[in-house]
């Protein structure tokens, strides 16, 4: 399990490729690779956005993040997890976060992704100020999970 926050860009392909090369896991044994790569929107609640800064609480934000990763590990019979978030100044269509699980079989690989995306985007402790046309605002509420809004 590999959890790291990080400032600046990053290439989230390269990333999961870099992972999975680095990882203990001979080949062969993963019969499943479940990812998702969020990215900055241009836009939120209406407003078109120009820039973002992602703030967070060093220690207390990959605590958290190994924390829902070992608990996905009880969950689901997977092999690995890379959680892979960025801080700092970001752009529209920049990658923000890259999640990855291997699991032998898709079903527990595709669940438990889905279940640290949106613990995640629900419960880390990451803020966010957008810059706007006209001023700035810190986000008070991110997008709610998909199970929230009857899976759309």
């Amino acid at each position: 399990m590999r959890v790291e926050v990080r400032h600046g860009e990053f290439n989230p392909w390269e990333e999961l490729q870099r992972h999975q090369q680095a990882s203990l896991l001979p080949n062969g044994r993963h019969g499943a690779i479940a990812s998702f790569v969020g990215t900055m929107r241009d836009f939120n609640e209406g407003d078109s956005v120009q820039a973002m800064v992602l703030e967070h609480y060093p220690g207390m934000t990959e605590k958290y993040l190994g924390e829902i990763s070992a608990e996905a590990k009880k969950r689901w019979d997977i092999l690995d997890t890379l959680i892979l978030h960025r801080v700092g100044e970001l752009q529209p269509g920049d990658p923000i976060v890259l999640v990855a699980v291997w699991s032998a079989h898709r079903a527990a690989a595709f669940e438990a992704c889905r279940y640290l995306i949106e613990e995640l985007k629900s419960r880390a402790p990451f803020w966010k100020k957008e810059s706007l046309q006209e001023h700035s605002r810190w986000v008070q509420h991110n997008t709610p999970a998909a199970s929230n809004r009857g899976g759309r």
